[in-house]
């Protein structure tokens, strides 16, 4: 395995579990150092014990605890926003609880540690990447997903100002944009067969994602063989948006 980070910091949010987690071990074994955000203690110790990753442990929902966060990860080379969470309501049925909860981590979270991030950065002399992880929701409308596609659409819609201010000062911004993936959050989602066998048959290469797949495109995109790449949604997908 390459070893295109080594000597670079890269902090990840939702480390603990899924894509995060994914993500964490593949640059810790890339050799990356990795500082890990979540919210569950047991999660970051054994991540911490697996890795090496530096851990902190904070509810991004709460934005000053965010902030404190961001504050005690200090300056890194890379920054990736995988933090996410969903509640399972139809437009009908939407509930403030379920608004803030979704919005509050999955956007607001996302864009207050980019600035923290990027503040360090313009600080240090510039440089480095963000990886935002989006999802096709923000793309496509699927039932109960009203708020978690509004989260993720804006934040595409936010990495592309951040790709354009950031820019001059060497900040690469770019998203990725999976499909449904394996992870906890998605089983609960998509376990109903009647409700994944349609979506499933919408993919080409006829399956879901793994969380392996999302963590090597977001590899691909800090690293230096994307450095002419920003403001853009890589989807990873299997196809489902391009058919």
């Amino acid at each position: 395995m390459s070893d295109d980070f080594k000597g670079r910091t890269a902090i990840i949010t939702g480390a603990g579990k899924g894509i995060g987690r994914a993500t964490a071990q593949l640059l810790a074994a890339r050799g990356a150092q990795v500082v890990a955000i979540a919210r569950t203690a047991a999660d970051l110790e054994s991540l911490a014990a697996e890795t090496g990753a530096r851990a902190i442990a904070a509810d991004l929902a709460d934005t000053a605890a965010a902030r404190a966060a961001m504050d005690e990860a200090g300056p890194a080379d890379f920054l990736v926003n995988c933090a996410g969470t969903n509640v399972l309501e139809s437009v009908l049925e939407m509930t403030e609880a379920g608004y803030e909860t979704v919005l509050g981590i999955n956007l607001r979270a996302a864009l207050v540690c980019a600035q923290a991030f990027a503040h360090a950065r313009v600080a240090a002399g510039g440089g480095g990447a963000i990886v935002n992880v989006t999802s096709i929701a923000g793309h496509r409308g699927f039932a109960e997903h009203m708020c978690y596609a509004a989260s993720k659409a804006g934040l595409e819609g936010a990495s592309r100002v951040m790709a354009k201010e950031l820019g001059p000062y060497g900040i690469r911004v770019n998203c990725v944009a999976p499909t449904i993936t394996m992870t906890e959050l998605a089983a609960e989602a998509w376990s109903d067969p009647a409700k994944s066998e349609p979506m499933m048959v919408r993919h080409p290469v006829g399956r879901f994602a793994e969380v392996e797949h999302v963590a090597r495109a977001i590899a691909t995109l800090l690293g230096p063989d994307s450095e002419m790449v920003t403001g853009t949604v890589l989807p990873v997908d299997g196809g489902f948006l391009a058919v």
